[in-house]
């Protein structure tokens, strides 16, 4: 789009407020009064948005005059009615909404601009909070789509039925066919693993990385709680299953299973609490800017991002989530992260969506959440469980008992423990097994 004349525009504007309800539905949110030069204008369109607010409908000139108290304002409506013979009135739609979207993202720029030198002016400075503010500016969206009509587009519906979904697998059979086939290759999907602290939430996130680039799939690790050279001995250790503390005595048999894996791991280490999800936004941009596609984002993990919105953990990570997950439409890839549970999931078989820590806003905006939980009995003989504690693609409330080797960090699916054996006939199991 070429530059837009804002003066010339904004009789436009109130022009089709005035004359189009599915006009000004579609603009009354974004509009603020300090968007119009002229301020006659911007107090006619307060009263045809509060009418229209109220009574449900559009207000007639009869009746906004009703609303004009002064004889300026009166003055000021007659003038801008008769400013509407100046204006060609037949508006091509396409055109009218992505001018219309022009204006106000330029307006909002415009205004956060004078608003973030006011706050340098004064002293008071916190770049993520600009930073949001000018990505809310620049994200102003007015969609016209109307989606998809059910009985007319009945061909569309057959051709999704009919389409082969693609996957990411995890490469644990027990998970990927819970989830209909593994992670959304398309993404528009969230993940998250939940467990107590120190339970093995990293472990497992790390897990998936590696099985997934093992797989030829690039993949994006953000960590917020562990440095990036912490991460990769981690991950050094799954890939080559030499523990981690005989890591430094094997380097030439690490540079040889390097170089054997089909994908990538990109590791980035954020402070915690630092990075809002539009910050992180910008960053994975830089890897389409670079050519490189990435198939999944691993977040380690969504209670350690920064939100600017929300006076209490309830609101900012539910915020967090619902960006985050956003994200996966974005970079059309699955995006799989973790988050605690309260005290109450701690030391407890399969906990519920209850026990999510901080904020039940999470559970009800990701779309699948995989408990991680473990007995005594299970950590004397290398078990750690999950079970699916929401699931939009397939069954919940099912579990599945995995084997971790703590020397390596490797876990792998244990079909032969049974979930609700005890100790003892574990132990007998495992041990006529080794002979």
């Amino acid at each position: 789009m070429g530059k837009l004349d804002l003066d010339y525009f904004e009789n436009i504007l109130i022009y089709k407020s005035l004359t189009d309800s599915g006009y000004l539905a579609s603009i009354a949110d974004f509009v603020k009064p300090e968007y119009f030069k002229d301020k006659a204008i911007a107090s006619i369109f307060d009263i045809i948005k509060d009418f229209t607010e109220k009574r449900n409908k559009l207000p007639t000139a009869t009746e906004i005059k009703s609303y004009l108290v002064s004889d300026e304002q009166k003055k000021s409506f007659k003038d801008l009615v008769k400013s509407f013979n100046e204006i060609d009135k037949v508006l091509d739609k396409e055109e009218l909404y992505d001018n219309t979207e022009q204006f106000l993202k330029e307006k909002a720029v415009y205004h956060t601009m004078l608003n973030v030198a006011e706050d340098v002016s004064s002293g008071k400075v916190d770049t993520s909070v600009v930073l949001d503010k000018f990505e809310k500016s620049c994200n102003i969206n007015l969609v016209t789509d109307l989606g998809l009509e059910l009985y007319s587009d009945v061909d569309k519906l057959i051709d999704d039925l009919n389409s082969v979904e693609r996957y990411v697998p995890s490469k644990w059979e027990w998970l990927d066919n819970s989830l209909g086939g593994g992670f959304l290759e398309a993404g528009k999907a969230l993940y998250v693993f939940a467990g107590e602290t120190n339970i093995g939430k990293s472990i497992f996130l790390g897990n998936i990385a590696s099985n997934m680039a093992e797989d030829g799939k690039n993949v994006l690790l953000v960590t917020l709680e562990m440095s990036e050279l912490l991460y990769a001995r981690r991950l050094c250790s799954n890939v080559t299953k030499i523990p981690m503390k005989e890591l430094a005595d094997n380097t030439p048999s690490i540079k040889q299973a390097m170089k054997d894996q089909g994908g990538k791991i990109f590791i980035k280490e954020f402070p915690p609490a630092t990075i809002t999800a539009n910050q992180l936004k910008a960053f994975i941009k830089k890897f389409e800017e670079q050519g490189i596609k990435i198939d999944a984002i691993v977040l380690d993990y969504l209670n350690l991002m920064h939100s600017t919105i929300g006076n209490n953990s309830y609101e900012r990570i539910k915020h967090v989530t619902e960006q985050v997950r956003a994200m996966s439409y974005l970079f059309n890839c699955p995006i799989i992260s973790a988050t605690q549970l309260n005290r109450a999931g701690f030391d407890t078989d399969n906990p519920d969506l209850a026990t999510i820590s901080e904020s039940i806003g999470l559970a009800a905006t990701a779309d699948a959440i995989i408990s991680i939980f473990q007995n005594e009995e299970d950590r004397g003989i290398g078990i750690i469980r999950l079970g699916m504690m929401k699931n939009r693609y397939g069954p919940r409330g099912i579990t599945q008992a995995m084997r971790i080797d703590y020397s390596t960090l490797t876990i792998e699916q244990a079909d032969d423990v049974e979930i609700d054996e005890g100790m003892d006939d574990t132990l007998n199991m495992l041990a006529g097994l080794a002979t």
